[in-house]
C-alpha cells in the first residue's frame, strides 16, 4: 500500500527543515529577477547584442520549464533529499560559472545550468515540505510562509540586482548565491529527512517517454518566449509548436504502453488536482501578462527605470503575503471554490483598473491601488490552486505532482506574456519606428484587458472544477491517486505551495524588451 501524505508523522526539527528549504527556494526566485537590472552592464562588458542578452534569460527559462516534470518524477524515484542536495551543488557550480564567465557564450551556458539546477531544487523542495509537515494547521502555516517568499524574493531580486550591479559589478548578482547554497549543502545531510528510495523495480522509468516529454516542454517554452519577437506565424515559432505537439502525442502513446511510465496518468483522474493545475495555469497567464505589460508601460511610456519599477512593484508584496495567509485559512474553512474564484476576481479587477492609465498622466495612485488589489488576488489564487493541485497525492507521487504544478505555472506565464505582447503590438503598432506614447499606452491598455480575461477564465475554472463550497467529502475521492485514502474533503487532504514568486520571477527584461518592439 502506498504511503499517504496525510499519515506521515511530523519530522523532528521540522521548522529548521523549513528554513533550510526556504533559503534554497528563495535563491532560485531571487535569481530569476536579479538579472533584469544587470543586463545592460553585462551586454557592455561581454559585447553581447540584444539577441545574446535575451538568451541569458531564455536559456534559463527553457532549461527550467522543460525539465521540471522530469526532475519531479526523478525526486520520487531517486530520493527527494538526494536530488535536493544535488540540485544545490549544481547551483553553486553554475553560479560560479556565471560570475566568472569570460564571454557571453559561457554565461549563457551557465544560465542553462542554473535553470537545470532550479528545475531539480523546486519540485524536490516542495515534495519535502509535503512529507515534513503533517496535515493540518501547522502545514498550512508552513505553506503560507512558503508562499510569501515568492513575492518577497522576486521584488528583492529587482532591487538587489541594481544595488549589486552599481556597487560591486554584475558578477556579484551570481556570486551572492554561493554562500547561501554552500550553507544549504552543509546543513542538508543533518536536517533533511531521508525517506526510503523507491524499490529497484520501481526506479525504472520510460526513457523514451522522458526524452519526448522534456523535448516537447522545452520546445513549447522556447516558442512562447520568442512569440513577442517573431510573431505567432513565423516558421521559427510555428515549427517548435508543431514539433512539440507531435512529441506530446508520441509521449502519450508510449506512456500508455510502458510498464514503468514517467507519468502515471491515473494521477490525472482527480478533478481537484486537474482543477488546481488549470487554475494555476490561468492565474500564471494573468500575473505575468499584467506584470510584463506594466513594466513596459512605466519604462517606455513614463520613462521610469527598472529600479523605479521594482520599488513600485514592492507595494504588492505586502498584500500578496496577506492574500496567501488569509487564503490558506479560508481554504480550510470554505474550500477551494470561493477562495480560488475570489483570487481570480481580484486579479481581473486589478487588471481592469490598470486600463485607466494614460500616456500623459502617471496616475500613480491608480497603479498603486491596482497593485495592492493584484497582490491580494495573486496570493489567494496561487495558494488555493496549488493546495488543490497537490490534494490527495500519494507520497510516492509527490515529486511528480510538484513538477506538474511548476510546469503548469511556467507554461501559463510564458503563454500569458506571448498573448499580452501580441495584443499590445497589434493595437499600438509598437513594432513600427516612431510609435507615439499615446499609441503605446493604448496598446498596453488592451494588453491589460487581455490579462483581465485570463483571470476571468480562472474564475470559471474555480467555479466549475471545485464543486464544493465548504469542507465535505470530495466529489472525486474515487478518482484520487490510488495511494491515498479516499473520503477526505478537498481541504483536509490539501498540500501545496505558492509560487507567487514565479509570477514576478519570470518577468524578465527579455520579455519587456519584446514589448518595446
Amino acid at each position: 500500500m502506498s504511503a499517504n501524505v496525510n499519515t506521515i508523522p511530523p519530522v523532528p526539527h521540522r521548522w529548521r527543515v523549513m528554513f533550510l528549504l526556504a533559503a534554497a527556494f528563495f535563491m532560485t526566485i531571487l535569481d530569476s529577477t536579479i538579472v533584469v537590472t544587470a543586463l545592460p552592464s553585462i551586454g557592455a562588458d561581454l559585447a553581447l547584442n540584444a539577441t545574446g542578452l535575451q538568451w541569458i534569460v531564455t536559456g534559463y527559462v527553457i532549461a527550467y520549464g522543460g525539465l521540471l516534470l522530469f526532475c519531479g518524477r526523478a525526486a520520487d524515484l531517486l530520493g527527494r533529499t538526494q536530488l535536493f542536495i544535488a540540485g544545490n551543488a549544481l547551483w553553486v557550480l553554475s553560479s560560479m560559472l556565471c560570475g566568472l564567465a569570460p564571454s557571453g557564450e559561457v554565461l549563457i551556458a551557465g544560465r542553462v545550468l542554473q535553470g537545470l539546477a532550479a528545475a531539480v531544487i523546486a519540485p524536490a523542495a516542495l515534495s519535502i515540505v509535503m512529507i515534513t509537515f503533517p496535515q493540518g494547521p501547522e502545514r498550512n502555516k508552513a505553506l503560507g510562509i512558503w508562499g510569501g517568499l515568492g513575492g518577497v524574493g522576486a521584488t528583492a531580486g529587482l532591487l538587489l540586482g541594481g544595488v549589486l550591479t552599481d556597487g560591486l559589478g554584475w558578477p556579484w548578482i551570481f556570486f551572492v548565491n554561493v554562500p547561501v547554497a554552500v550553507a544549504v549543502l552543509v546543513l542538508s545531510p543533518r536536517l533533511l529527512p531521508r525517506g526510503p528510495l523507491a524499490a529497484r523495480s520501481r526506479r525504472r522509468f520510460d526513457a523514451v517517454g522522458a526524452f519526448g516529454l522534456t523535448a516537447a516542454l522545452a520546445l513549447v517554452v522556447y516558442a512562447v518566449t520568442t512569440v513577442p519577437e517573431r510573431g505567432w506565424f513565423d516558421a521559427r515559432v510555428a515549427g517548435p509548436f508543431l514539433a512539440a505537439a507531435i512529441l506530446g502525442a508520441l509521449f502519450v502513446a508510449v506512456e500508455n504502453r510502458s510498464p514503468a511510465p514517467l507519468v502515471p496518468f491515473r494521477i490525472l483522474r482527480s478533478r481537484v488536482l486537474v482543477g488546481g493545475n488549470l487554475l494555476i495555469f490561468t492565474a500564471g497567464m494573468a500575473v505575468d501578462g499584467m506584470l510584463i505589460t506594466l513594466t513596459a508601460h512605466v519604462q517606455r511610456v513614463l520613462g521610469w527605470s527598472a529600479l523605479q519599477f521594482g520599488l513600485l512593484a514592492a507595494v504588492m508584496t505586502v498584500t500578496s503575503v496577506l492574500g496567501v495567509m488569509y487564503g490558506q485559512h479560508a481554504v480550510s474553512r470554505s474550500g477551494f471554490r470561493p477562495v480560488g474564484a475570489c483570487g481570480g476576481a481580484l486579479l481581473a479587477a486589478a487588471c481592469l483598473l490598470l486600463t485607466l492609465v494614460r500616456a500623459d498622466d502617471a496616475r500613480l495612485g491608480v497603479m498603486v491601488a491596482a497593485l495592492l488589489v493584484f497582490g491580494a488576488g495573486m496570493g489567494a489564487a496561487f495558494v488555493s490552486s496549488q493546495i488543490a493541485a497537490l490534494t490527495g497525492v500519494a507520497e510516492e507521487n509527490s515529486g511528480l505532482a510538484a513538477g506538474l504544478v511548476d510546469t503548469s505555472f511556467n507554461i501559463g506565464t510564458g503563454l500569458g506574456v506571448a498573448i499580452a505582447t501580441s495584443v499590445a503590438l497589434a493595437r499600438s503598432g509598437a513594432g513600427e519606428v516612431g510609435a507615439s506614447a499615446e499609441a503605446l499606452a493604448d496598446g498596453y491598455r488592451a494588453a491589460f484587458g487581455a490579462a483581465a480575461a485570463f483571470a476571468a477564465l480562472g474564475v470559471v475554472v474555480a467555479l466549475y472544477m471545485f464543486r464544493r463550497t465548504s469542507p465535505g467529502p470530495d466529489d472525486d475521492a474515487s478518482h484520487a491517486d490510488p495511494g491515498c485514502a479516499a473520503g477526505h474533503d478537498d481541504t483536509s487532504r490539501a498540500a501545496g505551495h505558492d509560487d507567487t514568486s514565479r509570477a514576478a520571477g519570470h518577468d524578465d527584461t527579455s520579455r519587456a524588451a519584446s514589448l518595446e518592439g
